[in-house]
């Protein structure tokens, strides 16, 4: 059977990531859809610009992975924060001040940054809201949205009364569709925290402020009554039935290429996850090959690599980027994530690929997780010794990359131990041991890029520093930071989260 999914299905994976990423309930991106669609139905929105609407409100945040490991450098628990904040006015600088205030109360350590952020205003962090719109916008791209759709998620983070992020445009500057964006997923997470009565009163002080006045005088007139018909509504198959026609079905290249952005959006959340699940993909598909394994088993093995993190955007960078090993309390919160990758492919249509991806980490003997029981599939062994193996070939938090001899030698103990199926496992190592290694023979690289560049390249997107770099590569500082600034002007980007995103998407990142 030719595997397919329709482009709302895959949005919608991306709009439940979206949800882990702020710590909300998952499909609470859906109920502000559904909010969105309810104020587009009273003020009678043009077909085009309801369409525009429908895609921005699930893919408002599309770019949120993509400074995670900035936003946990300054402020730790990057998750609590935003889901903290997620209810705030930014338009109004006395409630940002509170929640600084309120951040330093609850560790007295972080009062330097606090200090440093109030001195130096706006320039301080509106880097990180311009780069969380550029990794959107490229995100978007790839997935074929319009130039509406991306005009719409560049205005992300602005505000009515121009005192967003990152460019301050205001008023009718921003585009309609993502005004009402604006104001019916405050709404919605308002009503969740708080309550509808509170949510109505809320939207109304901020009239003029953060919120279109004429959207929200239509929108406070009937809140109370949407908000009570949200509860009674399953989320998801609602806003599926809203896709607007004619509906894209993705398949073959195509969706293959869709999922790779998935991907990309997963592990962008930290630069030790980069390029994790495309080489996962690869990695699985060339073993499920080499033991002649069914059409239909290496193209859900593929498309499993690409989804099988996809719970990790609930873990916060505190713990992805934490350079020591994990308590047992953190090791806990990361074996949740396989779980919640399982809840959120589960009715989107793709059952072998939930199969596989939600049991990466299970193993023969039953000593995986999450539900711990004896995996004897072996297409799934085959996907969980490929992470196991590209996990352990990728440098993380706590060490360094791991030799591929060294990393064949540990999944041979495992085998050996009864924690890896011997048959799939011998088939990954094959595939390992005949991949090209040869980056650094070609002659010519994407963009234009010299074999020095990609090398720095490389490095940056796993997170290293100018000075890092620089010793890494035995040259000065002044060097490293010159090659830097010549490959974002080679490959059109500003920040580092969006040249790591183009060298994922680039086969770049080892």
């Amino acid at each position: 059977m030719t595997a397919r999914l329709r482009m709302g299905e895959l949005v919608a994976m991306l709009a439940l990531g979206q949800d882990n990423a702020f710590g909300q309930p998952l499909e609470s991106q859906f109920r502000s859809c559904l909010l969105a669609d309810r104020l587009c139905d009273l003020l009678r929105v043009e077909a085009r610009t309801r369409e525009t609407v429908y895609w921005t409100a699930l893919l408002r945040y599309l770019g949120c992975t993509g400074h995670a490991h900035e936003v946990a450098a300054l402020f730790g628990d990057e998750i609590g924060l935003r889901a903290r904040t997620l209810v705030h006015d930014v338009a109004d600088p006395h409630e940002v001040v509170h929640d600084l205030v309120d951040y330093v109360a609850s560790d007295p350590a972080r009062r330097a940054l606090v200090e440093s952020v109030l001195q130096h205003g706006r320039p301080a962090i509106a880097p990180n809201f311009a780069a969380g719109c550029e990794i959107g916008d490229a995100l978007a791209a790839r997935l074929g949205m319009s130039d509406d759709v991306r005009a719409a998620l560049r205005s992300t983070f602005e505000r009515w009364n121009g005192q967003g992020f990152p460019d301050g445009v205001a008023g009718t500057d921003i585009p309609l569709a993502m005004r009402i964006v604006h104001l019916t997923h405050d709404a919605e997470a308002l009503a969740r925290h708080r309550s509808p009565a509170e949510c109505v009163a809320i939207i109304a002080d901020r009239r003029g402020r953060t919120y279109d006045p004429e959207l929200v005088d239509a929108f406070v007139e009937r809140a109370l009554a949407w908000l009570d018909e949200l509860i009674t509504v399953d989320p998801l198959p609602a806003v599926l039935a809203l896709e607007p026609h004619p509906r894209r079905l993705l398949r073959g290249d195509e969706l293959d290429d869709a999922l790779a952005v998935v991907a990309d959006f997963v592990d962008m959340k930290s630069p030790f996850m980069a390029g994790h699940s495309r080489r996962t993909a690869s990695l699985a598909a060339a073993a499920a090959r080499d033991l002649s394994r069914p059409a239909d088993s290496v193209v859900a093995l593929r498309h499993a690599g690409f989804l099988h993190d996809l719970g990790t955007t609930a873990i916060p960078n505190s713990i992805w980027d934490k350079p020591a090993p994990l308590t047992t309390a953190e090791l806990d919160r990361v074996r949740v994530h396989t779980m919640l990758t399982e809840q959120m492919l589960r009715h989107l249509g793709m059952p072998d690929v939930l199969r596989l991806a939600a049991a990466h980490h299970e193993r023969p003997d039953g000593s995986g997780y999450h539900r711990n029981t004896a995996a004897r599939d072996l297409d799934g062994q085959i996907l969980a010794a490929s992470d196991i193996y590209v996990g352990m070939t990728a440098d993380r938090a706590d060490r360094p990359a791991l030799a591929a001899s060294a990393a064949a030698a540990e999944v041979a103990r495992e085998v050996d131990a009864g924690r890896l199926d011997s048959a799939a496992a011998g088939a990954v190592l094959r595939a390992a041991g005949h991949r090209s290694r040869d980056l650094a023979r070609r002659t010519s690289h994407p963009g234009g890029l010299t074999a020095r560049e990609v090398e720095v390249l490389s490095l940056a997107a796993h997170g290293l520093t100018v000075k890092e770099i620089a010793d890494r590569l035995v040259i000065s500082a002044k060097t490293a930071d010159h090659h830097l600034q010549h490959i974002y002007t080679k490959i059109g980007v500003t920040s580092r989260g969006a040249a790591a995103l183009w060298a994922m998407q680039h086969g770049l990142v080892d």
